[in-house]
């Protein structure tokens, strides 16, 4: 008896706390209640206001043998073999079987690798052929004033600039274009493919993570001086920021405690919110910055505000601080030979990736130009050279993953892209040789599995309307 009462009892317990749970799940679904509830409002720092539209290249599935294979994860296969098939890397070895009715490629002599992809790009809004060096000539940064952290450089991108085109015929598949470096704060970028597209939206990579860019040194410290809109000093440049990030906190923590049913729902803020977004660890940073002083002095105010700096771009002093970089977990995205064209880069070093490298340094190649862009290959090759003459011997298949790898892991594709492995997507390009050779071309470039360009057959539609009438600069001819 005394049994079966305990067992009522505990039934009666059961169905009371089930009650209990339904009732609040109610409240928090509805927003209802006394204010206890936690409401269900995505933080505005995680929503896309352009949504990608992008739609795949028609697919071609494709077996190429007898190539030299860089995977991009540090393995270099001699007279392998690569299956292509559903969009996706299904194996890489020797000897593959053909599954049936895929198209067969004979690379004997030629070498694959994984889509270039180019992290620090202006591409669509330095578009060229350029009239003027000046900021008229272009939409890469708005310079109104120091923070310009709710500006999306989608929003200005000319998806007519042959540079995209050009890029892709050097075999890169995926580009991250960024604001310019004026303010502390330039705003979002974007990460897209180059390929022909009527909008932005279209060339978007879907889901992708979203980043920011910020500056530091010389360039928002000489804005703010020509302009009187901003800081003109190193420090005042550093005061300003984390001005901007203290306010920030204070603005995520309304968030969170509105999301805790603890506070009324913050007044929407572009800027601290997406400045939000990076203090709650939603959103990749990226800082322009070269000497390794002021590399230093963002690694400790990334300390202070608990967020972390995906890379430094540029960071033409990063040789000097590698045990720094090392601990962040900090990436360093460098040029083969940049040097000396302003006084922050004037302990510019050649042997700046190799140095980073062998120190067990992330790092990675990037171009911030259209030309560069269009050869980060051999930007790697001659860091490779400069490595060998100070005795740090980098091999091809360590190399490669500074263009590939390495930029897909500091955009958060790594799962994605940038190796050539069993279920990656299939961003291959076919090189007619070594790819760290100035003589080699990218014969044929795939993106998700499709055909998108083909050096025996360089003439393509749709042709931007800054190529037509002007066959003395179509370099295909």
């Amino acid at each position: 008896m005394d049994a079966a009462i305990q067992c009522g009892e505990g039934e009666i317990a059961r169905f009371k706390l089930s009650l209990a749970l339904l009732l609040g799940i109610f409240a928090v679904s509805s927003g209802g209640g006394e204010g206890n509830a936690a409401p269900t409002d995505v933080p505005p720092w995680r929503v896309d206001p352009n949504p990608s539209t992008y739609v795949p290249p028609a697919r071609t599935d494709l077996l190429i043998r007898h190539a030299t294979i860089l995977d991009g994860a540090g393995r270099k296969i001699v007279d392998g073999d690569i299956l292509l098939r559903d969009r996706k890397v299904v194996a890489l070895g020797h000897g593959l079987t053909n599954p049936g009715r895929v198209k067969e490629v004979d690379a004997k002599g030629r070498w694959v690798t994984p889509g270039i992809i180019d992290v620090h790009s202006h591409d669509g809004t330095y578009v060229q052929p350029l009239t003027k060096i000046d900021h008229d000539a272009g939409d890469f940064g708005e310079d109104s004033e120091m923070n310009a952290a709710d500006e999306w450089i989608e929003s200005g991108v000319n998806v007519q600039d042959p540079a995209f085109s050009r890029a892709l015929e050097h075999g890169v598949t995926m580009i991250q274009i960024l604001p310019g470096s004026s303010p502390i704060f330039g705003g979002h970028s974007v990460i897209v493919r180059p390929i022909p597209a009527n909008s932005v939206a279209g060339m978007k990579v879907p889901d992708a993570p979203m980043g920011f860019k910020m500056s530091c040194g010389e360039n928002p410290k000489e804005e703010g001086a020509e302009t009187k809109r901003g800081p003109t000093s190193r420090s005042g440049v550093v005061a300003f920021t984390r001005q901007a990030l203290s306010d920030a906190r204070d603005y995520l923590e309304q968030w969170n405690n509105y999301r805790l049913g603890r506070g009324p729902k913050p007044r929407r803020d572009l800027k601290k919110e997406a400045l939000a977004g990076i203090l709650a660890g939603d959103t990749r940073v990226h800082i322009h910055c070269y000497r390794a002083d002021d590399l230093a002095i963002y690694l400790a105010m990334a300390r202070e505000f608990n967020f972390h700096i995906t890379a430094f771009h540029h960071a033409v002093e990063a040789y000097k601080i590698p045990q720094l970089l090392h601990a962040s977990g900090t990436c360093a995205l460098v040029w083969g030979d940049w040097w000396g064209f302003k006084m922050e880069a004037l302990d510019g070093v050649r042997a700046n990736a190799p140095l980073l490298d062998r120190a067990g340094v992330c790092v990675g190649m990037h171009s911030d130009s259209p030309e560069a862009g269009q050869r980060l290959n051999l930007e790697a090759a001659k860091a490779m050279a400069a490595g060998r003459r100070a005795g740090i011997d980098i091999a091809a298949e360590r190399a490669i993953r500074w263009t590939t790898s390495v930029p897909a892991a500091i955009i958060g594709l790594d799962k994605k892209v940038g190796t050539l492995a069993p279920g990656f997507g299939a961003d291959v390009v076919l090189w007619s040789g070594d790819p760290f050779s100035v003589y080699s071309k990218a014969d044929l470039v795939l993106i998700d599995g499709g055909i998108v360009f083909d050096r025996a057959k360089p003439h393509r539609d749709p042709v931007s309307d800054f190529e037509l009438g002007r066959p003395t600069m179509d370099h295909r001819q």
